[in-house]
């Protein structure tokens, strides 16, 4: 004779607990930290005080993230990078700089991720009574510029030549930085540099505005190198200069929006 098994009858609790348990997906494992691990970043001189600042915030919200900076000229840092220099990340400030290392394959595809636009800088008060251009001419002043070969010496050698200004300078250095610290130490009445280089230098200068039709706006880019070692975290560092926490800390330093 075959014996009837009856259902199981559970209680209310126990069969709301049992029907979790059967519904429940598989717990997932937490997504890595793209951020957790060391770069090395070669950037333009003149956003040395910006991506200093953002460091501080990216390492207090990603504890396992590290970066190390190696700043300077555009020109300098692409020419190192191509005789074999280690590094993840190149930020450059034009877009013809890089354009070397994109023809020669050693990065990805760049991108634009912020801009700039040139001033000129002067000692604390304006002694020489600077207002334009046109008075970087002026008999006796003596005005110092970055070379051609770097951006801002383009960027300016572009502005003057629009303007038809034509100046003899001091001396030719080797990026904005350098110009910032030829009139910051006196050796220098004027200079032009970046709208940023005259902010981070604070009290120690001033900036003369120069007009927007006499300006000119310069385009900086950002680009994983393909011998990264740590190429996610070099990734994950393009992406916040475009778009993320190291972008809004450009802006917050006077950077422009990259469109």
């Amino acid at each position: 004779m075959r014996t009837l098994r009856r259902p199981l009858l559970l209680s209310g609790g126990a069969a709301i607990v049992l029907a979790a348990c059967e519904s429940a997906p598989a717990a997932t494992s937490a997504s890595p930290d793209p951020f957790s691990g060391s770069i090395t970043v070669f950037a333009a001189s003149s956003l040395t005080a910006a991506f200093n600042t953002a460091e501080k915030g990216l390492e207090l919200e990603h504890p396992g993230f590290k970066a190390e900076y190696s700043y300077g000229s555009s020109q300098t840092l692409v020419t190192q990078i191509v005789n074999g220099a280690p590094a993840d990340v190149i930020a450059t400030a034009n877009t013809a700089t890089m354009q070397q290392l994109v023809t020669a394959g050693l990065v990805n595809t760049p991108e634009a991720f912020c801009k700039n636009e040139l001033e000129i800088i002067v000692a604390p008060s304006n002694p020489k009574g600077i207002k334009t251009l046109a008075d970087l001419a002026t008999p006796g002043l003596s005005v110092v510029l970055a070379a051609p070969s770097v951006p801002v010496g383009d960027y300016a050698a572009k502005a003057l030549t629009a303007a038809n200004i034509k100046i003899t300078p001091k001396s030719l250095q080797l990026d904005d930085a350098e110009v910032v610290e030829q009139v910051e130490s006196g050796n220098a009445d004027a200079g032009l540099v970046f709208v940023t280089d005259v902010v981070t230098a604070g009290g120690k200068v001033t900036g003369i505005p120069i007009p927007v039709a006499q300006n000119v706006v310069g385009t900086y880019e950002i680009a994983v190198v393909k011998a990264s070692t740590n190429r996610t975290v070099a990734a994950a560092f393009a992406t916040s200069a475009v778009s993320g926490d190291v972008h809004n800390q450009l802006l917050a330093d006077g950077f422009l929006k990259a469109s």
